[in-house]
């Protein structure tokens, strides 16, 4: 589609969301990648808001958690205590997904949902239509470099990581949990058990991505 540099480039919002408005014509998937807490789930509300701003039905967002495993079957794998690791997703489901969003033959496409409120994610809680010029989809993993997730990368007509540094991670990862009301000792395991082992592995172990967007804000 003519959207990809050579290399990795620095981008901003602004300068992002130009370049998307550039789709006039068929459909494009653009990954959008970062750790947790980075804040790629913000920005990409705010690339499909403007997008849709300036002509309405031009973006859809698709959230990988949407295809996590449901905590009674994470139980069953010994894997509920590491719930947002790698091991906990349904690679395989998502890449079909993936793959009817890019071939764009249906009317509609039903996707899941991750509902944060009750951690669970709804099936087919959200439409993606064939009129959508630009699907936004965003998640940690997008691009790291291991099987099955490498198979993800060749899918997107763009990507895109969002940069944060662990400091400013952390103190997001925490707000969030004590956000949510859990005990001290909860926040602390969640953070330090989960979320930023995570995060640290999402940095060191993805490919590059055609743009780097700072957000350390």
């Amino acid at each position: 589609m003519g959207l990809e540099p050579e290399m990795t480039q620095m981008i901003e919002i602004d300068g992002l969301v130009h370049l998307l408005e550039q789709v006039r014509h068929g459909r494009v998937l653009i990954g959008i990648a970062g750790a947790p807490g980075s804040g790629k789930s913000t920005i990409t509300r705010l690339i499909e808001e403007r997008l849709n701003k300036a002509e309405a039905g031009t973006a859809a967002i698709l959230p990988m958690d949407g295809f996590h495993y449901d905590d009674m079957l994470l139980e069953t794998l010994g894997r509920r205590g590491r719930k947002g690791a790698p091991a906990t997703f349904d690679v395989g489901g998502f890449r079909h997904i993936l793959i009817r969003l890019q071939a764009n033959t249906e009317d509609n496409v039903a996707v899941p949902v991750f509902d944060r409120d009750i951690e669970i994610a709804r099936a087919g809680a959200r439409l993606i239509s064939k009129t959508i010029r630009v699907v936004l989809v965003e998640g940690n993993y997008l691009l790291l470099r291991q099987s099955p997730w490498a198979m993800l990368k060749p899918l997107f007509h763009l990507t895109v990581m969002v940069e944060a540094s662990l400091e400013t991670l952390q103190r997001r990862l925490t707000a969030r949990w004590v956000d949510y009301g859990l005990p001290a000792d909860e926040v602390v395991r969640r953070v330090e058990q989960n979320d930023m082992p995570n995060g640290r592995f999402v940095i060191t172990e993805s490919n590059p991505a055609d743009y780097a967007l700072e957000n350390n804000a």
